[in-house]
Parts: C-alpha cells; structure tokens; sequence
C-alpha cells in the first residue's frame, strides 16, 4: 500500500503553514517501515498540481488549516474527506479553497484515494508574514502528530523515533529550505551575508 502525508499551507503566514511545517516535523523525526510505503510531501501551495501525485496513492492522510463555525485557535479536527463535518467549510484562506477544489476535482473524475483531513484552527495574521507558530497550534500540533502516528500503526506501519529532540518552531524558520537544493541554499545564504 502507498500512504501520502501530505501537508497543505502557505509558510510565510505563520499557523497556515502548519501542514507543511508538521511533515517536516515529522521526516524528522520518524522512520517509517514495515510492507507500506508512507511518503511524506510537501504539498505548500500547489493545489491543482499535486493532482499527479495524490492519485497514485492509496491512502492520503493532509495536514491542513481548517475554518470552522465557532472553532477556537488550536481545535483539531479529523474527518474523512467525502464526510466533512457541517461546522467545517475548510474555506478560509485561498490555499484551503483551492485544495478543497482539488481533491472535489479528483473525486469528480473518479480517482480520490481515501483522504483523512487532520485540520487545525489557525490564527490568521492577515497580510503580515511570519515563520512564529502561536502556542494554541504548537499544543495542537501534539495531537494532529498523534492522530497520524496512531493511523499509521493501525495499517500496520512501523514507527521509529530517530530524532525525539526535534523542535516543530525550529522545524517552522527552515521550511522554506526543506527540498532545495543545496548549491541553491549556499547562494540564498550568500546574498543575506552581503546585505
């Protein structure tokens, strides 16, 4: 079986990052082994082109911001994709509409693997942009790396702690080196050495 992780989000606006803040976290910390292969991608704001990449999956598991009726900043919520919860419109910022489309779309022509949403209420910033995570999500965070962690043993996935020191805020100021490539890095680090 193939198992996606996949998280969902804009870094530079601080808890709507958090999906892909928390697979980072997680390629961190964890080794995943036994017969399935769990792939941990950064998905950021890609929405329609990570289609390719979801439907050769069996089983999706996205970390994600939610907008929820009444919700408070840090409440978690874990629901089956075709089985939103009716206090959940998952449509408060542009990257949570357009990953709502997408996997409507991937549904629509019949190719949706089975998608868990482990979602969590943001703080939102608005137009200011920040890598701080606020505590309310960091605490939240514990959870929704529960819930995954507790999925994956159901389907018979071996979980090994490789790194138990990992701290999700460090993990929030580098995402946005995470899947660069190096020779890239050293010109990026340069350029901020000269300024």
């Amino acid at each position: 079986m193939k198992i996606l992780v996949l998280g969902i989000g804009n870094i530079l606006f601080g808890d709507e990052g958090i999906g892909v803040h928390m697979v980072n976290y997680l390629d961190e910390k964890y080794n995943f082994k036994g017969p399935h292969q769990v792939d941990l991608i950064d998905g950021g704001t890609l929405a329609q082109r990570l289609i390719p990449i979801i439907v050769e999956y069996d089983k999706v598991f996205i970390f994600d911001t939610v907008d929820v009726d009444e919700g408070e900043i840090g409440d978690v919520y874990f629901f089956d994709f075709l089985e939103v919860p009716e206090c959940v419109s998952w449509q408060g910022s542009a990257h949570e509409v357009e990953m709502l489309q997408t996997l409507e779309m991937i549904h629509m022509m019949g190719d949706l693997p089975e998608t868990k949403i482990i979602g969590v209420v943001p703080y939102v910033i608005g137009e200011d942009t920040t890598f701080t995570i606020t505590e309310p999500v960091k605490k939240a965070a514990k959870l929704m790396e529960k819930i995954l962690i507790d999925e994956l043993k159901k389907l018979g996935v071996e979980v090994e702690v490789k790194n138990p020191d990992v701290d999700l805020q460090e993990i929030a100021r580098i995402s946005y080196k995470k899947g660069v490539p190096e020779e890239s890095l050293r010109g990026y680090e340069a350029m901020k050495d000269t300024q």
